[in-house]
């Protein structure tokens, strides 16, 4: 008998009503990780905190004979080593990064996948070589459309053999902050995040930052990979073709305040003023605002949002709440510059995508 890579594979599918998580989900949830939410405090997050998704193993990268080839359609192709990498005017940006499907564990029914809750972001200082002035160097062809990224990662997905790979257009790969990065916060990259270098797109969704970057590759024709085509739509039927997931949707993450339950993760909380605090991103724009609801969104009140560090990180908001006995659902919701908004449900898909409704978190505020 013979088992063909589609067959072990599987494809993606629904879970079931009242269906649990399976092995393979937890399996997942281990490979991989969220950013704690009291982990919203730091500016910028440190990198065991920082969350984590990998699609296949973490390869062990050689950074001695570790090269970049930027090739295809263009002039003269280059291979780079990282220490000629390090060489180059370096560039640093703050950018928040967050998982395409953060949230898809709260959708229902539950597209059965890495079961993220609201974790899956992270803010950090990438420094590295602008791709504009690598793709200059090399000189893109006039016929040039996309340029396709490749990753040292190699894996079966939905019965689909090959490398990890990500494709933009030519005008948003030479955006002047899409980076080739070899530092994270400083340091060089940890394994998990993508050693010694790898693509970083602000204002994207995770999917689009390739890892353990290898191969860059310029396209006189539109970039068909497997991710883009296939994986990272938009889609409520699986005969349709979708929308492609791109940039992040405005987004608000509280931090718990009170102290947890061991189990069950519900904030307690003593009655009285309470500073609370969070931080609020989009990749569409700038937070214009956030609102804040102590009853389950019956009622809201805005916060008070400060300026971002710089173009692409979140920024911090803050207010005053003063809770009273009882159980009670907290709430947040951002608005963005583009007019973007947090929705107050979400927004289902097949892949568990872009879901960026808020998700209440529960106190039980103590008597006295």
């Amino acid at each position: 008998m013979t088992t063909s890579i589609t067959e072990i594979s599987g494809p993606p599918r629904i879970a079931d009503p009242g269906e649990g998580l399976s092995f393979e989900e937890l399996a997942l949830a281990a490979r991989n990780h969220a950013m704690p939410p009291e982990a919203l405090r730091y500016e910028v997050t440190p990198p065991g905190l920082h969350y984590v998704l990998n699609h296949f193993d973490i390869p062990l990268v050689d950074a001695d004979t570790w090269r970049l080839e930027v090739r295809g359609a263009v002039d003269k192709p280059i291979s780079v080593d990282l220490e000629t990498l390090q060489e180059m005017p370096r560039h640093t940006v703050r950018v928040t990064m967050e998982c395409a499907g953060n949230g898809r564990a709260h959708l229902a029914p539950r597209p059965v996948s890495q079961p993220w809750l609201n974790g899956a972001v992270g803010t950090a200082d990438w420094t590295g070589v602008r791709l504009a002035e690598l793709l200059e160097d090399v000189g893109v062809g006039a016929e040039a459309v996309d340029v396709a990224f490749s990753g040292a990662d190699h894996g079966v997905e939905r019965g689909m053999e090959d490398d990890y790979r990500r494709g933009l257009s030519v005008s948003e790969a030479t955006s002047p902050d899409v980076l080739v990065a070899y530092e994270m916060n400083g340091a060089p990259l940890p394994p998990q995040h993508g050693f010694p270098a790898r693509l970083v797109v602000p204002g994207w969704y995770g999917m689009a930052h390739v890892k353990w970057l290898r191969d860059v590759e310029v396209l006189a024709s539109p970039f068909d990979g497997f991710q883009n085509t296939v994986n990272y739509r938009l889609r409520t039927d699986p005969d349709e073709s979708g929308t492609p997931v791109t940039r992040i949707e405005p987004r608000a993450l509280l931090v718990p305040p009170g102290f947890p339950d061991f189990m069950t993760r519900t904030r307690v909380a003593r009655p009285g003023q309470h500073a609370l605090e969070g931080r609020a991103w989009s990749g569409w724009g700038e937070i214009t605002r956030v609102e804040v609801s102590d009853d389950d969104g019956a009622t809201w009140s805005d916060a008070e949002v400060e300026a971002a560090s710089g173009a692409h990180g979140w920024q911090r908001f803050t207010t005053i709440w003063v809770a009273s006995p009882g159980e009670r659902r907290l709430r947040v919701r951002a608005h963005d510059s583009s007019g973007r908004s947090q929705p107050d449900t979400p927004v289902w898909s097949r892949g568990g995508f872009a879901n960026n409704a808020d998700a209440p978190i529960p106190v039980f505020v103590l008597e006295g």
